[in-house]
């Protein structure tokens, strides 16, 4: 099966599929500099639009702009990074080790996404064979804030070397609130053409033919 190219048809079509393509999950190349108000409303606007099962909308969005907390957050990070980093065989530690793996006080801000599953009640429609697809629906607003932000132009870095009770009580989360993502956000110096893992070497993205399976599942050499 080839590549698929894009239809010819509107601009807006093209836009879409670049902004798609330029998407990075930035670390070093945050610059700190302000992000006017109406522009983080957009994007945050952008990732409210989500689809969500049952209409439930089970996202919220605490953004972190205090000095302290994300001082305090990146220290935490540090150490679960060289948890993980002590679990690696010489090899792979290596390489690991020239990976940056946050920019949480280089961004101009943390946004950081929850998770309620209470939200939208007990009888969610369509959920109750799906217990997960609230979650998924989060992940659905994360997914629409980082395409809207690289449309402005900004960077998003995702980091995910945290444990959910620490975030949650630096930052005053109900216990039954999931915090799943401190999202790095702010104005960047430049995107990057390849993925940071790619440029490192940690692991090279799948062919989309390996990931096509046509009717029932059939088993990848």
């Amino acid at each position: 099966m080839s590549t698929p190219t894009i239809a010819a048809g509107t601009a807006l079509s093209a836009e879409l599929y670049d902004v798609i393509a330029r998407r990075r999950d930035v670390r070093a190349e945050f610059t700190g500099e302000p992000v006017d108000d109406d522009v983080l409303l957009r994007v945050l606007g952008a990732a409210h639009r989500a689809p969500s099962v049952g209409m439930s909308q089970p996202w919220d969005f605490v953004v972190v702009r205090d000095a302290g907390l994300r001082r305090t957050f990146r220290d935490h990070v540090a150490n679960e990074r060289d948890t993980f980093a002590a679990s690696l065989p010489p090899e792979r530690r290596t390489t690991f080790d020239k990976i940056k793996v946050e920019g949480i006080c280089e961004s101009t801000m943390g946004v950081v996404v929850t998770h309620d599953q209470s939200r939208g009640g007990q009888h969610v429609l369509g959920r109750h064979a799906i217990a997960d697809a609230g979650l998924y629906s989060t992940v659905l607003a994360i997914q629409n804030l980082w395409l809207a932000a690289t449309a402005e132009g900004l960077g998003v870095g995702w980091v995910s070397f945290y444990r959910e009770p620490f975030l949650g009580e630096l930052l005053g989360i109900p216990e039954h609130v999931r915090p799943i993502a401190w999202l790095c956000l702010g104005t960047v110096s430049h995107l990057e053409t390849v993925p940071d893992l790619e440029r490192h070497g940690w692991r090279n993205r799948r062919p989309l033919a390996d990931a096509i399976h046509d009717n029932v599942w059939s088993d990848r050499a």
